[in-house]
């Protein structure tokens, strides 16, 4: 069976997540979204908020599941039996970052493989910082959202 883990922080999830979620659904049997805690970042979002909608946007979809795990992300791979880590580009830089943890993930771990999938064009400025941003400037963020989380916020 094949297991990918797509980590992140999802704060919020958007629709270039998804995007990435979507396609990598063709790749694997099974994809776990993984809410890494990055004790370098504060979130905007609780890590219940940010699980309860992903399991939501995929409660008819028993292929995807998501967990919140702590540590490196090779370690929750290793836990959850995901042989395959996928990450989302959207610039040459973002390339540049991914390799460079690609690259050390790959020291831990010889049989754990990174795909990257360049976002499509419509999603390359969706960026969950640059969300948050127009939220707490007070901002319409809707079209960069989910429903489920855009309805979410509204009636918050």
């Amino acid at each position: 069976m094949r297991i990918a883990l797509f980590p992140g922080t999802f704060d919020p999830v958007t629709i270039g997540h998804l995007d990435i979620i979507d396609r990598s659904l063709s790749l694997f049997d099974q994809l776990i979204i993984g809410i890494g805690r990055n004790s370098n970042k504060e979130p905007m979002f609780s890590e219940d908020q940010r699980l309860g909608w992903i399991k939501e946007i995929y409660k008819n979809n028993p292929r995807v599941d998501a967990i919140v795990y702590d540590g490196l992300t090779i370690n929750a791979c290793e836990r959850t039996g995901a042989k395959f880590i996928i990450r989302g580009i959207r610039y040459v830089n973002d390339f540049e970052y991914e390799k460079a943890i690609a690259d050390m993930n790959r020291s831990l771990n010889k049989e754990i493989e990174t795909i990257f999938l360049t976002c499509l064009p419509q999603y390359t400025s969706v960026a969950s910082t640059l969300v948050r941003d127009v939220l707490r400037n007070g901002g319409e963020a809707g079209p960069f959202l989910p429903a489920v989380v855009a309805k979410d916020l509204i009636t918050k």
